[in-house]
């Protein structure tokens, strides 16, 4: 399954996949992220229960505090 993550082409996801998978798959699980799905930014409630599927373009967006 060929995707677009953070603006780069990969092909290392064999099958459709919950966005929950593959944050765990990058070690974001639990963390705080902002996670968009083809334009449209998905609710942390809704990462289980959303799909990527074949040419998905996701955006992921790690929340860190600083100043």
């Amino acid at each position: 399954m060929q995707i677009t993550l953070n603006g780069k082409r990969t092909e290392e996801y064999g099958y459709a996949l919950p966005v929950s998978s593959l944050l765990d798959q990058l070690g974001l699980t639990g963390q705080p992220v902002l996670v968009e799905l083809d334009g449209i930014a998905l609710h942390p409630r809704e990462h289980a229960e959303t799909t990527i599927t074949e040419g998905a373009v996701v955006e992921i967006i790690r929340i860190a505090a600083g100043g």
